[in-house]
């Protein structure tokens, strides 16, 4: 995948982000997406290795549409400035995302503010035992990739059920429980970006492994 071409066609793509010229240069963003989609094949192959509860994801099903959904965000650009995809994504699983766009690159996991019923069933696991998730949390490796949970929106009190002196109230107040990995344009170019991403991946598992046995509950 030459993802040098990929950060040209986005560049491209955000000065003329319109219809008319994705329609001028639709040959041009299909090569690219079909050489992604064989990039994310050769991924997924690799990464199916690392474990054996690894869910196979092709890249077809992974990658995510270039388009926005005006009908939710209206006043949105038509074309996103990125290529996005999930991996590793078992039905109501925790995230495992790459991104790769002219604005930031990056790798994620987790859940961005789950349902009602697998939120509940996060906090519980938390209740149950909250200091698991805080040990990874505090792994010194974690910390160095990731540094603490994705800043989101919290609640200014404790969830219902839940009292606000709870050891873990400060998890318990999450709506997001997930994780990002930023990364610069330079290290998408180098030879060693696959290695990166078993790296970040690897590190994130325990993570969330964490979530998907508390959501399954």
């Amino acid at each position: 995948m030459d993802f040098s071409e990929l950060f040209d066609f986005l560049t491209q793509l955000q000065k003329n982000n319109s219809k008319e010229w994705m329609d001028a240069n639709r040959k041009w963003y299909r090569a690219l997406r079909t050489n992604f989609v064989a990039w994310l094949d050769d991924l997924d192959l690799t990464m199916s290795h690392l474990h054996d509860d690894y869910y196979p994801t092709p890249g077809k099903k992974g990658i995510n549409r270039i388009n926005n959904n005006l009908m939710f965000h209206p006043h949105k650009p038509i074309y996103k400035d990125h290529f996005g995809a999930g991996l590793d994504k078992a039905p109501n699983t925790a995230d495992f995302y790459i991104e790769i766009g002219v604005k930031q690159c990056l790798l994620a996991g987790g859940f961005w503010r789950p349902d009602p019923k697998t939120l509940r069933s996060i906090r519980d696991g938390i209740d149950y035992n909250g200091e698991e998730l805080q040990k990874i949390l505090d792994g010194s490796m974690f910390k160095e990739l990731f540094g603490s949970l994705y800043k989101d929106e919290k609640l200014t009190n404790a969830p219902k059920g839940f009292s606000n002196d709870h050891p873990h109230i400060q998890l318990l107040r999450n709506k997001t429980f997930a994780v990002v990995h930023d990364m610069k344009r330079e290290e998408v170019l180098r030879n060693d970006f696959k290695e990166k991403i078993k790296l970040v991946y690897l590190e994130m598992l325990p993570f969330r492994r964490y979530l998907n046995n508390a959501a399954s509950v």
